[in-house]
């Protein structure tokens, strides 16, 4: 009996090892569960699809795409365009995998400039929908019209151009359909896919419909008319323009000033030779030239465009063709970073103002002195500073009074008087001259344009940061620790704590493997030492595969001036003669980013006279 169980049982076993290996067996997969795979790359919801068939009409050299949704896209996508039509003779095989007009060579794939180039799209959109193409090229008597699901050709009336039909998504994969979402969040992801495709081109004519009401309907025209028409006015009321170039690099666009910032990321385009991108390098060199003019939790919004040889960038490293990377990543961070920074450090615009001269006897100016306060978080920092053997404050500036009108209640100042020059041989002032103070809070000017309202805390605030920042222009002071920092880092970590030690050291640290899976850190710099080292290190080490090496220490030494600075300003409730007044308006003309303070409010804001005429419904 034992013998007979023991036989079954290794029959038993030996049947299941066929059966196993039979399944196991290689094999070619079916060119539709091909595509259904492709498709599940590419084919994400309606809003790939639509983006698909715009970029195919825009490399098609269309003038004008028209856009028909029903249900969010589900139902049915119809893109419509007037390029250059698809030959009856090629309508097959554009339905094919991997058949393309745009690249030959992997030449062409190191420079493609196309949005497509894979010939991938069209085939994996129709294994996943009910796909018709049809298509009349300018030569051609009539139109043809090809089917996808058994490649009938019939002929068809179109007076040019291609349309592309694509409907019931997901119709032959129900498990990928219930992913989908309600029927107005796929026409959002839709409308957002149409909107960075006609920022990219202005030049091309859109119009989009959902369930046959027309949502856009856009000439073609340029840049900043279609931002105006997409973003809104307010958004194009509080940019300024990007013009910037550096060897092959160039960058132009609109970045918005932080009044505008958003709590999302929802006005963020980035194009990299015309397509739209989300890139970690870019937003990064983004943040940071934004880091010293807006809140924390708040986001930039911007238009921007680089441009660059289609050789330095390598496009085809994502399915869906939104990441890229660069030869010279580093080269690209930096220009983007320094571009913008220095365009959102610009003085504050010139505004035609009164003459001075009359203007100097109704403020009742004699002579401007420089504003500041003799405050002990200050104190505390130039003595560290002076300790450190940093560059300080010059002595000129410090330890000096300055003469203001007696009761006005105003502890002497920190920083020296100046010699302004007098109204009267001076040239024009953008903010104009101080006329009185409004509650202890805000600062009244007049200008040419009108009123000036200026929030004396938040000015004087960026003004002190801007001078503490250029006081440790240098490398900053360094703090040997008592005991070093030790922490279990990854073999990653100290291969880089390695690679970088003199970047490390010029940024003031110290630290050396303590052990196999060990780094310890001796020192730090002074302004950072009461953080969290091993937080502020691993963060470092972190960023210094991919960004330039000064771009994390000098986020946190900012922070913590930020914090100085608005300790250090003026007081709300202070009282401020004419002249003092007049000094922070000065002040604010000559210092970089002065249009917001260390958190990205504004300083100040201009009324015109005809806002004033408006307010008070003068001349109606």
């Amino acid at each position: 009996m034992r013998q007979e169980a023991g036989g079954r049982s290794r029959a038993f076993y030996r049947k299941r090892q066929s059966i196993i290996a039979a399944m196991n067996a290689i094999k070619p997969l079916p060119d539709l569960l091909i595509s259904q795979i492709a498709a599940g790359e590419v084919v994400e919801r309606p809003a790939s699809v639509l983006k698909e068939l715009v970029e195919n009409s825009l490399d098609a050299g269309a003038r004008q795409i028209d856009v028909e949704l029903m249900e969010g896209g589900v139902r049915s996508i119809r893109v419509a365009d007037d390029g250059g039509g698809i030959a009856k003779t090629e309508l097959a095989l554009a339905l094919a995998r991997h058949a393309t007009s745009k690249i030959a060579s992997l030449i062409d794939l190191e420079r493609v400039a196309s949005y497509g180039f894979r010939g991938e799209a069209l085939a994996s959109i129709a294994s996943v929908a009910r796909l018709t193409l049809t298509s009349r090229t300018i030569d051609a008597a009539h139109g043809w019209r090809i089917d996808a699901a058994d490649l009938s050709l019939a002929p068809a009336a179109l007076g040019g151009g291609t349309v592309i039909e694509a409907a019931d998504l997901y119709f032959n994969t129900p498990a990928r359909r219930k992913f989908l979402k309600q029927e107005a969040t796929e026409y959002a992801h839709c409308d957002e896919v149409f909107r960075r495709m006609a920022l990219a081109r202005p030049d091309v004519a859109f119009s989009l419909a959902h369930n046959r009401s027309v949502k856009h309907r856009l000439a073609a025209t340029d840049l900043a008319s279609r931002a105006r028409e997409l973003l809104g006015e307010e958004f194009f009321a509080q940019t300024r323009v990007v013009e910037a170039s550096a060897g092959e690099l160039r960058l132009t666009g609109f970045a918005a000033l932080p009044a505008y910032s958003r709590p999302g990321r929802d006005a963020q385009y980035f194009f990299v030779n015309g397509r739209f991108v989300r890139d970690k390098l870019l937003s990064h060199a983004v943040r940071q030239a934004y880091a010293d003019i807006l809140h924390g939790n708040r986001h930039p919004a911007y238009v921007l465009f680089l441009e660059l040889d289609p050789a330095g960038v390598d496009v085809n490293v994502h399915p869906a063709k939104i990441e890229v990377r660069f030869r010279e990543a580093r080269g690209v961070h930096q220009f983007v970073f320094h571009a913008l920074q220095r365009l959102l450090a610009a003085p504050l615009e010139q505004l035609t103002t009164v003459p001075a001269a009359a203007y100097a006897t109704a403020s009742g100016w004699q002579r401007q002195t420089s504003l500041a306060v003799n405050e002990p978080a200050l104190a505390a920092f130039y003595d560290f500073v002076s300790a450190a053997g940093g560059p300080g404050i010059p002595q000129t500036e410090v330890d000096q009074e300055t003469s203001r009108p007696e009761g006005s209640g105003l502890a002497p100042l920190g920083y020296a008087p100046y010699e302004v020059p007098h109204p009267e041989g001076s040239g024009p002032a953008p903010l104009g001259y101080a006329l009185a103070q409004l509650h202890g809070i805000f600062i009244l000017a007049q200008n040419a344009a009108g009123l000036v309202l200026v929030d004396m805390h938040a000015a004087h605030e960026r003004i002190l940061y801007e001078r503490l920042k250029d006081a440790l222009a240098d490398t900053p002071p360094t703090q040997q620790l008592l005991i070093p920092a030790l922490f279990a880092a990854s073999e990653t970590e100290i291969a880089t704590a390695e690679e970088y030690a003199a970047a490390l050291t010029r940024l003031g640290f110290e630290m050396a493997p303590a052990g196999p899976r060990e780094l310890a850190v001796r020192a730090v710099p002074a302004l950072l030492a009461n953080g969290s080292i091993v937080e502020l290190v691993r963060a470092l080490l972190s960023d210094l595969k991919d960004f330039p090496e000064s771009q994390v220490i000098e986020a946190r030494r900012n922070e913590l001036l930020a914090t100085m600075a608005c300790h250090g300003a003026v007081r709300a409730r202070r009282s401020l003669s004419i002249p003092e007044m007049n000094a922070l308006l000065r002040q604010m003309e000559a210092t970089d980013r002065a249009d917001q303070c260390n958190h990205g409010r504004p300083t100040w804001t201009q009324m015109t006279l005809a806002d004033l005429d408006r307010l008070f419904l003068r001349g109606r």
